[in-house]
């Protein structure tokens, strides 16, 4: 691959990582929601356990996919590394391994521990 195909591809995973978000997201907002006007106080143990469930399900799908684009951009690193005369972008871009190495750890983390408020807030 070319210099320019690479970097069209390193924009591709970037915008999978950005929208693998918009669902947890979305459902953040509606537990949050819920959370702040007491809703789950009334709830049904069965109710609450559901959206425990949705929330993990949605939360553990999207941290696949961002993980996922995450290791095949650390290996389009590796390839705009090879590529000789390569420009200042390329450049920067090559050397962001141990950011993405970081987002990756971010990722996880985090997601674990909203998880653990979305637990606290519906139970």
């Amino acid at each position: 691959m070319n210099e320019k195909d690479l970097l069209e591809l390193w924009n591709t995973k970037r915008s999978q990582i950005i929208h693998a978000q918009i669902a947890p997201t979305l459902m953040l907002i509606a537990v949050f929601v819920l959370a702040a006007y007491g809703k789950f106080e009334m709830a049904t143990d069965a109710t609450k356990y559901l959206t425990i469930g949705v929330a993990a399900a949605t939360g553990i799908l999207a941290i696949i996919s961002q993980y996922a684009a995450i290791r095949e951009a650390e290996s389009l690193i590796v390839d705009l590394k090879k590529i000789d005369k390569s420009s200042k972008l390329a450049k920067t871009i090559s050397g962001s391994r141990e950011l993405l190495s970081l987002t990756a750890i971010a990722i996880v983390g985090l997601g674990l521990a909203i998880f653990a408020l979305v637990v606290w807030a519906v139970l």
